[in-house]
């Protein structure tokens, strides 16, 4: 039995500390639907690539559109207009496309519940390898590039490592997925000030998303979801239960 979580768990760990340490700095930047938005776009590449190339070329689109929208945002966070709006219309750009592409498959629906939280049971060895790989390019990229540059180059960088993040936590997880493990656990350790906020974001994410897919399985009920629902509700009790009531004038 236990065999059969080993793998989602140590993808759900890897997932969870990449994935906090992105959501901590898009809170600070306060773009919170960043992430979405790169999600969808890269949702989009994986639909085109399934609804006209038969699957093929998969990982080249999605990140091409992740990278392609990283890019955007990059450069409209360095323009004049309202940012969360623009991004807000790059996520219904993204979710649109994607049921346009998908309409006329037989099997498009299938394919698009899975683009917002896949089943994380399913996942192989090779998936948690090839994943690992990537993460931990990632990491030492954010280590030994990230703090020796800045200005544009480094939003550019940021994003651009997100967008990369994206592209294979989508294929993996699903986009649903992929914003609550980005939000949840940077939101809630950051609403804490005893311990550090990445370590607080890192627990939060094990605990909340390894209890859903426990329940999940012995409920027999969709892992993805349950692992958006209850770290979604989770996360906003802390926070309601956290924060202080505004001053009234």
């Amino acid at each position: 039995m236990m065999d059969l979580f080993l793998v989602p768990i140590a993808l759900l760990i890897i997932l969870v500390m990449v994935h906090s340490w992105f959501g901590i700095r898009i809170l600070e930047r306060g773009i919170i639907f960043t992430d979405l938005a790169i999600g969808q776009l890269a949702a989009l590449g994986s639909a085109i690539s399934f609804g006209y190339f038969h699957g093929e070329y998969l990982y080249f689109w999605t990140l091409s559109f992740a990278i392609l929208a990283a890019f955007l945002i990059t450069f409209a966070s360095h323009r004049k207009l309202h940012l969360e709006a623009y991004i807000g219309l790059l996520y219904v750009l993204g979710a649109s496309g994607i049921m346009m592409v998908l309409a006329q498959s037989a099997e498009g629906m299938e394919h698009f519940k899975s683009l917002l939280a896949n089943d994380i049971l399913f996942t192989t060895t090779e998936d948690l390898y090839k994943s690992s790989a990537i993460y931990t390019a990632i990491a030492a990229v954010i280590y030994f590039i990230y703090p020796k540059v800045s200005g544009f180059i480094k939003e550019l960088l940021f994003f651009t490592l997100l967008a990369v993040t994206v592209t294979s936590s989508v294929q993996l997880a699903g986009v649903f997925v992929v914003f609550t493990l980005l939000i949840a656990p940077a939101m809630v350790g950051s609403m804490q000030k005893k311990f550090s906020t990445l370590i607080v974001a890192f627990g939060f994410g094990w605990f909340f998303s390894i209890t859903a897919i426990a329940l999940g399985f012995y409920y027999d009920l969709p892992t993805g979801y349950s692992i958006v629902f209850l770290g979604a509700l989770l996360s906003l009790l802390f926070v309601l239960f956290k924060s202080e009531p505004k001053e009234t004038t």
